[in-house]
């Protein structure tokens, strides 16, 4: 079960009275990271889970733009539920469903995914910046589900600080990936040929990768 290098709601930013919580990244890159999705989701109908997904913002401003897909949102800090909800329940979207307690630990997610309480036959993924402030086997899980849970042309999207080559792509990035391992030996940024392997074994293949302001990557993987 990963802890997080940031709490939303713990970090001296607002709360409001109903538990939204404001994560200021968000203010930065969601037009960048919607600007990534869209020509792969514009038109798209189905299914969307998004891992990890933090104060709940992101899937609010994504589903604003696919009115034809249904976003499943989810987190396991219990803070980051609440916050979820709340914009949910503040956005007032028919779009987005209420969040699902997943732990990527777990190559199943969560019992709803198994149930048909969840979504299933996806069509997209969308996972940001997650596996490098948790262990490996969160990535090994994240990866595994979508092998399991993606429709045929479904997609997965990952976003965050990449290595490539063993390399990082900027040097913001090594002393960030520094600062991660001083403060836990299982986190770091991770390298692109290591999360392909990743996919590789769940039946997905690197499809594109995209360039993303502030040093990051999104991957877009789809079925090999």
């Amino acid at each position: 079960m990963a802890e997080y290098v940031v709490e939303f709601g713990r970090d001296g930013g607002r709360v409001e009275p109903d538990g939204r919580l404001d994560a200021p990244a968000f203010h930065r890159n969601h037009e960048p990271i919607w600007a990534a999705l869209e020509k792969h989701l514009a038109d798209a109908t189905g299914s969307v889970v998004e891992l990890g997904s933090g104060t709940g913002q992101h899937v609010v401003h994504f589903a604003r733009h696919t009115p034809g897909l249904i976003w499943w949102p989810s987190d396991l800090n219990q803070r980051h539920l609440k916050s979820i909800e709340a914009w949910r329940v503040h956005a007032g979207l028919p779009n987005i469903r209420p969040p699902l307690r997943i732990d990527l630990t777990d190559p199943d997610w969560c019992p709803e995914m198994k149930s048909g309480q969840g979504p299933t036959s996806l069509a997209a993924v969308f996972c940001a910046n997650v596996i490098h402030i948790a262990p490996w086997a969160v990535a090994e899980g994240l990866f595994a589900g979508a092998g399991r849970y993606l429709r045929r042309d479904g997609k997965l999207f990952l976003y965050g600080p990449f290595k490539r080559d063993g390399k990082h792509t900027a040097l913001s990035n090594a002393v960030f990936d520094t600062s991660l391992r001083e403060g836990n030996p299982e986190w770091g940024v991770r390298d692109v040929a290591d999360v392909e392997k990743l996919a590789k074994a769940a039946g997905l293949g690197l499809l594109d990768t995209i360039e993303m302001p502030a040093n990051n990557l999104t991957l877009v993987f789809a079925r090999g």
